[in-house]
């Protein structure tokens, strides 16, 4: 069967669990644990080596250098016998924050936003500031926070929802597309980490509508078929320096699950893939 390349860009700020959720996923398909499992060898694993040994131990890893940026490529194939080759990025989250606040993307960015048919954004709605700003409170108010002996306007900076759909503005443009109309590419998943932080029951669309109304109306102006799941790719905090028995005794495959569009769990952490790959959306 001929090997189809897919590609994705994985979008994510720092501390949203790229590299856990990567090791996690890459864990899973060596174990044949899911929908996926590799089939050959994959290449470039150096990013994931520290964190698989460190979860291994019973511990959390450190974060990713702001500078890195590294594919690695992963020969997998489903349990129906389609091929993949899928390319999975690791790099410093803090990047992200640099296209937003200086407005500048560099070339290599440029060129895998153009070029991938799908992009899964990472979301830890638990560390996002949802608080008024500039876009959901009338400028009027602000008058009332303006020292008359010192008439300054007041330092009021955008939400990190209104961050987050720039973002997504940003990107479309360097594809070359517009906003306001409904698209099927690039395909999108939005992905909430850290669901075990949420004590949450709902489903991760009715969840995300809740806590960023303003980005999912976004996403399903924009998206045909958004994917919008949640993940908890350690089931549980771990400590950097303090081993967590369990984990070593079990071992990390044995942890973590994703939350399914209608709040099914699932401890398949393959299934985001496999939703952006063969485009299983469903409307937010």
């Amino acid at each position: 069967m001929q090997t189809q390349v897919k590609s994705m860009l994985l979008i994510g700020e720092s501390g949203v669990g790229k590299t856990h959720y990567g090791a996690q996923l890459l864990k899973r398909l060596m174990n044949s644990n899911g929908r996926f499992r590799m089939n050959g060898a994959a290449t470039n694993l150096e990013p994931f080596e520290a964190t698989l040994e460190s979860l291994n131990d019973g511990r959390s890893a450190g974060h990713t250098p702001t500078l890195t940026y590294v594919d690695s490529e992963w020969p997998i194939i489903s349990d129906s016998g389609e091929s993949f080759s899928l390319v999975w990025p690791d790099y410093g989250g803090e990047q992200i924050k640099n296209l937003l606040n200086t407005r500048r993307v560099p070339t290599s960015w440029k060129i895998r936003v153009s070029s991938v048919p799908a992009w899964l954004l990472m979301l830890r709605l638990h560390q996002l500031r949802v608080n008024d700003d500039l876009l959901s409170r009338p400028l009027v108010t602000l008058a009332d926070h303006v020292d008359e002996e010192s008439p300054t306007e007041p330092q009021v900076q955008p939400s990190d929802q209104a961050r987050m759909v720039e973002l997504l503005q940003m990107l479309l443009f360097l594809r070359g597309q517009g906003i306001g109309e409904a698209r099927e590419e690039p395909r999108l998943c939005l992905l909430l980490s850290c669901w075990d932080e949420l004590s949450q029951n709902d489903t991760p669309s009715a969840v995300l509508r809740r806590h960023l109304p303003m980005l999912a109306d976004f996403v399903s102006t924009n998206w045909k078929q958004p994917i919008i799941v949640g993940l908890s790719a350690l089931e549980r905090p771990l400590d950097r320096k303090v081993r967590d028995e369990e984990y070593v005794t079990r071992g990390p495959e044995q942890f973590g699950y994703v939350v399914l569009p209608d709040g099914q769990t699932s401890p398949d952490l393959t299934i985001p893939i496999e939703m952006l790959l063969k485009g299983n959306g469903t409307r937010s």
